[in-house]
């Protein structure tokens, strides 16, 4: 499977994230806003990640293996909020992320998830919430 979006997405800077993920539509509860391929890291080169700008762009995966990702698409720029309009699900297995909408979003607006997943645990993040 390939990278798949709804109609209408891009990237724009915002005031305080850089660049963020738009929709040019109004995107509906429960619609899937994109599903987007991973690349896996594997273990032994996380190490290498926090050297690169790269480190601010991966995402965890919940395998056994604990594996790191950089999702394709625009996956790895969609900032985030304590309070997201969207979620990501990930597919370990299948190597996929999904970014499903939580609530309407109305065209213009950022689409924004928490990259603490499910877990409000701000402590985890590593830069200022805006």
């Amino acid at each position: 499977m390939g990278l798949q979006q709804i109609p209408g997405l891009y990237i724009a800077e915002t005031e305080k994230r850089g660049r963020g993920v738009f929709c040019a539509r109004d995107i509906e509860k429960g619609e899937l806003i994109e599903m987007c391929p991973l690349i896996r890291i594997p273990n032994k080169q996380l190490d290498d990640i926090g050297k690169t700008i790269l480190y601010d762009y991966y995402f965890l995966l919940d395998d056994k293996d604990h594996s790191t990702c950089i999702a394709l698409g625009y996956g790895s720029l969609y900032n985030h909020s304590p309070n997201p309009n969207a979620e990501v699900l990930m597919d370990a297995d299948a190597e996929l992320m999904y970014v499903e909408c939580l609530e309407n979003i109305q065209a213009g607006s950022e689409i924004l998830i928490s990259y603490s997943g499910k877990s409000k645990n701000m402590e985890e993040l590593w830069f200022p919430v805006h």
